[in-house]
């Protein structure tokens, strides 16, 4: 080949920096980048350039707009969007699925009434899931005032989950409550429970099921924890048959009621309605322990009859609980991700401080009709342990 003569396809750049190639399909010039790093190749559209990422996974489009860059996923099924202020990634959604709408654990049921969805709505009609916090926690624990997990089991957890109502109670099917249900199994599995899940029990049969286990010698068990899955009101929680009140239940493991479960806590979740309001939200800018008195079940200390209990709510007094027929409630999802998640590093109320905060940012409802439009929940939590409580 004569010197100063390019080869077929082949010139140079008039700044010098630069080969250009012609693309053999004749459409595109392909660019080598001064950096040696990337080729630059013209889109035939003329709206592009294509630079091939250095990693060789992905190709980098610039967006017409100047704003931002796409690039290929390397699975081949999403673009990645940067954001213009650097701060997010977007990717889009290869499946298409719609959300199912969500109901109210309450009476009567009104889901043709409603539309709701379980991610958090942005200004711009655009939702995004609520991210776990990836930071380390860090918490003082002193060892007398925790509670004892060092028995020969943790114990028993007790799940009833009514799906089913009789016609007389005018209760709906509760749809999504065996994914619920399904979910809690492993999550307390994972943590170390003898679980146990009920289903379809009249108010005569729950009695009688947690009757019979408060009953039971808890000696050898660390602590005690029962989930009730139901339709509900203010107080009260539905059977099959109809409702009965909560504190039929709970009082059976009362000191004084289940002696070996003295000093130890006991732990109820309950995902039902507590009255017929709605959550509208708001707009937002932005004593010392004894060390000598171990009471884990040492009959010589004196303590309250109702002492050592929790009781976790799905919601406040009066209002509905929200619950998706094709993902579960929003409580129980909520939960059982942060139980996941942190169970077995978190205190019992850090684990359910960040379960309300994701069921009031991650969750909204929407309607067509506005007086059923963009509602709220927020789960209640009362607390009358005495000790702190890690599942560890």
């Amino acid at each position: 080949m004569a010197e100063g003569v390019a080869p077929p396809g082949l010139r140079t750049d008039p700044a010098g920096d630069q080969e250009v190639r012609s693309d053999p399909a004749g459409d595109q010039e392909v660019r080598s980048d001064p950096t040696g790093d990337q080729e630059v190749r013209s889109d035939p559209a003329g709206d592009q350039e294509v630079r091939s990422d250095p990693a060789g996974d992905q190709e980098v489009r610039s967006d017409p707009t100047g704003d931002q860059e796409v690039r290929s996923d390397p699975a081949g099924d999403q673009e990645v969007r940067s954001d213009p202020t650097g701060d997010q990634e977007v990717r889009s959604d290869p499946t298409g699925d719609q959300e199912v709408s969500d109901v109210p654990d309450a009476h009567p049921d009104r889901s043709s009434r409603f539309l709701l969805f379980g991610r958090k709505k942005k200004k711009d009609g655009q939702t995004q899931d609520q991210q776990s916090c990836s930071e380390s926690h860090y918490r003082i624990i002193s060892p007398t005032f925790c509670y004892k997990m060092s028995h020969q089991r943790v114990g028993k957890c007790i799940i009833v989950n009514n799906k089913n109502f009789d016609e007389k109670t005018g209760m709906n099917v509760r749809n999504g409550t065996d994914r619920d249900a399904g979910e809690l199994f492993k999550c307390f599995k994972s943590l170390g429970f003898d679980v146990c899940i009920s289903n379809d029990l009249s108010c005569q049969k729950m009695a009688n099921l947690l009757r019979a286990v408060s009953e039971e010698d808890h000696s050898d068990s660390s602590c005690f924890a029962c989930i009730l899955l139901s339709h509900g009101e203010e107080g009260m929680i539905y059977g099959t048959d109809g409702p009965m009140p909560i504190k039929t239940m709970t009082s059976m493991f009362r000191g004084d009621m289940c002696k070996s479960l003295v000093g130890k806590p006991k732990l109820f979740f309950i995902q039902a309605c507590r009255g017929s309001e709605f959550d509208d939200g708001i707009q937002t800018d932005s004593g010392p322990p004894n060390d000598a008195t171990e009471t884990d079940a040492n009959p010589r200390h004196k303590i309250p009859v109702e002492a050592d209990f929790l009781f976790a709510y799905s919601t406040v007094p009066g209002y509905y609980s929200w619950r998706n027929p094709g993902r579960g409630s929003w409580f129980i999802q909520a939960l059982c991700n942060v139980l996941n998640e942190f169970g077995k590093q978190l205190e019992i109320m850090q684990i359910l401080t960040q379960v309300n905060y994701r069921v009031a940012t991650s969750f909204e409802s929407w309607s067509e009709d506005p007086r059923f439009s963009e509602k709220k929940q927020i789960p209640c939590v009362v607390s009358m342990l005495t000790k702190e409580l890690y599942f560890n």
